[in-house]
């Protein structure tokens, strides 16, 4: 899963400019970026996103100027061919391919940025397909196909000090976060700063906040009454990752408690219980990580 969530905001803030955007469209080996991934470049020579984390940006802003002044789309190679490749190409032993097309009718339309961004408020996926030989990119067009998903979302329910950890993470993921504590004395700015806090009923603020394939519901709360509820509204919707703070033990009554309310056995099983991966984890900090990667992973194995 490509994260392009810089470039389609610098995409809204440049309008009308004109510009050129680097996309990965093939990888081999050790590459950097993602197939995917996006460099966005202003006629200023700003420029937002990455398409190799460094190694051959250089030279695909001088590409993306030409394409901007008028040449045509191209695919543009790296790798690690000859000595050249430590100027410009990728000294980690990987080889990707670059488009760079011009933001335009002739090759990716700007009315596109706001059909992908429109699919990601709605919570749902775009795919744009583009033909490489032309560079022309197209809703549902062929060729080279790129998925736009939703912008990932958590949920952490239960405002406890594992969520302070967790929200930290998220937070240097690029994932939105949203804690919610119907307890005001858990529930403060001071303990949850740049994060948004919703003090309704777990299962009235899931509910509301409708989550999707791209957003993860962790209850955290150690308190039936709030973690249950959370569960049950999360389970109702298509959200990509649920898990439950607790022991074994805990979550095998949790799951009885669960089915006496009706849940069947595959929603069940969706459940990740206890959280995160088995890392060992010791204190808030290690048990928020071990969460944090288990999310992540199924982000990807999703994507």
């Amino acid at each position: 899963m490509a994260d392009n969530d810089s470039v389609l905001a610098a995409a809204e803030a440049w309008r009308g400019a004109r510009m050129a955007l680097a996309t990965v469209v093939t990888t081999w080996g050790s590459a950097p970026r993602p197939r995917g991934s996006h460099l966005l470049v202003h006629e200023d020579g700003r420029f937002e996103g990455s398409v190799s984390g460094g190694c051959v940006e250089t030279d695909i802003l001088q590409t993306a100027a030409e394409v901007i002044a008028g040449a045509p789309a191209v695919v543009k190679e790296y790798g690690v061919a000859d000595a050249a490749a430590w100027e410009v190409g990728l000294p980690c032993g990987g080889q990707i391919a670059v488009l760079v097309q011009p933001v335009a009718a002739n090759g990716f339309p700007p009315e596109l940025f706001d059909a992908i961004r429109a699919a990601r408020a709605e919570g749902r996926p775009l795919e744009v397909g583009t033909d490489l030989a032309s560079g022309q990119s197209a809703i549902g067009g062929g060729g080279f196909v790129n998925r736009y998903d939703p912008p990932r979302r958590l949920l952490i329910v239960g405002a406890v000090q594992i969520a302070q950890a967790l929200a930290g993470l998220a937070r240097e993921l690029g994932i939105a976060t949203t804690v919610i504590d119907p307890r005001g004395r858990f529930l403060t700015e001071a303990r949850f700063p740049g994060v948004t806090l919703d003090d309704r009923w777990p299962d009235e603020a899931v509910a509301a906040l409708r989550p999707d394939p791209a957003t993860a519901v962790v209850t955290l709360s150690h308190d039936p009454k709030i973690d249950d509820a959370a569960l049950l509204a999360a389970l109702a919707h298509p959200t990509g990752y649920v898990a439950a703070l607790g022991s074994r033990r805990s979550h095998a009554a949790r799951l009885e408690r669960l089915a006496a309310a009706g849940v069947s056995a595959d929603n069940l099983a969706r459940i990740e219980g206890p959280a995160g991966l088995s890392i060992g984890a010791i204190g808030p900090s290690e048990i928020a990580l071990s969460i944090a990667a288990a999310m992540v992973k199924t982000f990807h194995a999703d994507s």
